[in-house]
Formats: structure tokens, C-alpha cells, sequence
């Protein structure tokens, strides 16, 4: 498609001057080093390579669009924008950091808090065998108060049969008295 007009004169403009034309769209500057990232390296492309072409209408040069830099506020926004997702990211790492921290004391003072434990219950245990021993060595001791328990109490039923064979002959005795 050929341009007409208006439109081959702004075209032929832009592809003898491309560095005029650059340097009017960015105002900021048309240098770029290597210091500056990246996201402006990419932006100092400033336009695509001229496409020459010779039609048979009477040899119009055409070329293609060029491509514009980013505003600067753009530029702002990005850097701004790439700031405050550092920032967040570096928060959320810290908190991940602190949560790992706090997991790692608790898992200490679990630790302690077992280790006493298992002092505590080695304690407990060491006692019981020495009560367990000490019980042993009074069994014979506790099986003798069974024993004169139980020979108690035959002789409380004894003491009992006696007291109420007693009373029978009181009252037999009674009995042969008063007659």
C-alpha cells in the first residue's frame, strides 16, 4: 500500500531523521547504559528497522511504524511498582523467617519440657521399684496381721459362744434356785 500526501511526507521525516525523532519523543535522553536495567534498555529501542520497498507506481518508499519509548511516568509506575513488590515480597520472607524462628524455639522448649519429663518419670519409676521392694520385704509382716486378725476374730466368736453359754447356765442356776 502506498502513503499519500500528508502521510509520505511525516513517514519520509521519520525515516531520514530517526534519531531527531527520537530524542523529540523521549525528551528524558536517547543514551542508554548498561546501569540502567533491563525494562530501559528495551525502551531505547526506539523504532523497528526501515522496511524499504519499491512499488511500480512510481517508486514510493515506505516504512514500517515506529515504535515509540514508554512514557516516563510508565517508566515511574514500573520502578515504582517493582519497589513496593520488593518490599512485599521481602515482608512475606520475613514473616516466613520469623514463623520458621518461633517453630524452631518451640520445638527447643518441647524438647526441655520433655527431657524434665522424662527426668520426672524416671523418678517416679526409680520410687515405685523402692516402694515395690519395700512392700515385698514387709509381706511377711503383713501376712502375720492377717493371721492374728483372723485368730482374733475366732476368738471374739469364741468369747461370744462362751458369753451366751454363760447366761444359759445363769439362768439354769436361777431356775434351780428359786425352787
Amino acid at each position: 500500500m502506498a502513503a499519500t500526501g500528508d502521510e509520505a511526507a511525516a513517514m519520509d521525516s521519520i525515516s531520514k531523521a530517526p534519531a531527531t525523532h527520537s530524542a523529540a519523543l523521549n525528551p528524558a535522553g536517547s543514551c542508554s547504559s548498561q546501569a540502567e536495567g533491563p525494562e530501559d534498555a528495551a525502551e531505547s529501542l526506539v523504532h523497528a528497522p526501515k522496511k524499504s520497498s519499491t512499488n511500480s507506481d512510481g517508486g514510493v518508499e515506505t516504512a514500517e511504524e515506529a515504535v515509540e519509548p514508554a512514557e516516563p511516568d510508565i517508566n515511574e509506575l514500573c520502578t515504582d511498582m517493582f519497589e513496593k513488590m520488593a518490599l512485599f515480597l521481602q515482608g512475606e520472607l520475613t514473616g516466613t523467617c520469623e514463623d520458621y524462628r518461633l517453630l524452631e524455639n518451640m520445638n527447643k522448649l518441647t524438647s526441655l519440657k520433655y527431657m524434665e519429663m522424662k527426668d520426672i518419670s524416671i523418678n517416679i519409676s526409680r520410687n515405685l521399684q523402692d516402694l515395690n521392694n519395700k512392700y515385698a520385704s514387709l509381706q511377711p509382716y503383713l501376712d502375720q496381721i492377717n493371721q492374728i486378725e483372723e485368730q482374733v476374730s475366732a476368738l471374739e466368736q469364741a468369747a461370744y459362744k462362751l458369753d451366751a453359754y454363760s447366761k444359759k447356765l445363769e439362768a439354769r442356776f436361777k431356775k434351780l434356785e428359786k425352787r
